[in-house]
């Protein structure tokens, strides 16, 4: 997904933007958590679905990790500046709406839906 494709389709500059940062809260997440992953945006007539699949460690309780500032990124990571414990935070207030699809020792799929 591109900004510039989306803005060639017409979509609002404030949806890009959702999309977007919740695009590059859940790439961090796979870059700090997993072994890494794979992204997949779909632009329909009246949203955008965004799935991002990793193949990480999975996530223990994701209640949990909804909070804000709960996080188990590693030391180098928070050193680096990331792994404040606000990706998955972020995520859900980009989007409509926010699946989240975790198995332990499998790894994570996150959807995301943001509605134009």
């Amino acid at each position: 997904m591109t900004k510039k494709a989306l803005a060639r389709l017409g979509v609002p500059p404030q949806i890009i933007k959702r999309a977007a940062i919740a695009m590059y809260e859940a790439e961090i997440n796979v870059v700090i958590h997993a072994n890494g992953g794979t992204a997949e945006t779909e632009i329909f007539p009246d949203h955008i679905r965004i799935c991002v699949l990793d193949n990480g460690p999975g996530i223990p309780d994701v209640e949990l990790a909804m909070q804000e500032g709960w996080s188990t990124a590693s030391d180098t990571a928070r050193e680096m500046g990331f792994g404040a414990g606000m990706g998955l935070p972020n995520i859900k207030r980009n989007a409509d709406e926010m699946s989240i699809d975790t198995r332990i020792g499998e790894g994570t799929k996150i959807t995301i839906i943001i509605r134009f």
